[in-house]
Formats: structure tokens, sequence, C-alpha cells
């Protein structure tokens, strides 16, 4: 099965419409859905989002913990009551929901970032800051590992 990979940014209307990159909505028709499931990260302000692939993942991370456990909960508000999911049209558009865009700071562009099993939906400046850091941190880890330099 294909993999999300590569970098595309794309433009975002008056209303919040985008249109999904070709390559990743070939990976979503290989996984048989239409539909994309996207949430606020935790951490960083980027939307995470995915197809099916994803989706089971997270049933599965959150099967692990006990039926009505704390964590769980957290996890199920987290990853399934913050989800929106997202219908693409025949032309390979969907409506961004206004509180993802805020979440992220899109509003004329949105950069989608290939990661495997799922994407990342970024404002430009906001995504070349956090890939100069996550460069910096392959680098240190590369050095750390004995890899050097090439």
């Amino acid at each position: 099965m294909d993999e999300f990979a590569s970098r595309i940014d794309s433009k975002v209307d008056q209303r919040g419409r985008v249109a999904i990159p070709a390559p990743f909505r070939a990976v979503l028709a290989q996984e048989g859905t239409s539909e994309i499931h996207c949430y606020p990260h935790l951490d960083y302000a980027t939307i995470e989002a995915g197809g099916s692939r994803l989706v089971e993942e997270i049933k599965e991370i959150v099967g692990r913990q006990p039926t009505g456990s704390a964590l769980r909960e957290a996890l199920e508000l987290v990853y399934f009551g913050e989800c929106e999911k997202l219908k693409v049209d025949p032309d390979g558009r969907t409506v961004l929901p206004k509180r993802l865009r805020d979440h992220a700071g899109i509003t004329e562009t949105a950069v989608f970032v290939g990661l495997g099993n799922k994407f990342q939906i970024w404002e430009p400046e906001a995504y070349n800051k956090f890939r100069e850091r996550a460069r910096e941190q392959a680098l240190a880890l590369r050095k750390e590992l004995g890899a050097g330099s090439r």
C-alpha cells in the first residue's frame, strides 16, 4: 500500500475549500475511503489527517486502555471527539472547518506534508519553522548514533 509522502502547497479559498493533493487522494482511494479524518495536533499548530489506516491505528491505541479509564477517555476525546470527517468532492476538494484552520493558523495556503500512514496540514511559515527544528533534531540524533555527516 502506498504511503502519504511529499510536501504539497494548496490554496485555500474564502470558504475554507482546499484541493487535496492528487497523490494523497490516490492513497485514500487505495484505502477504500473518500473521507479524511482530521483533528487538531496535541503539541503543534497543525492538523493531523488520514484515512482508514490512521483510524484503525487510533482505535488500537485507544482499545489498549481499560474501558472507563481516565486515559482512555482522554484519548477518545482528542482523537474522536475533536475529529472532523471531511468528504472530498469529485474535483478533489474539501472544506477545512474554521476551528481546524484557526488551530493551525491556516488562511490562504495549506501545506500538506505526508508522514507515511497519515499527513499533516500546516500554515506555511509555521511548517518552515517546524521543519528546521526537526532537521536539527534529526542531525543531532544522527551524530549521537555515530552516523556522522555526509
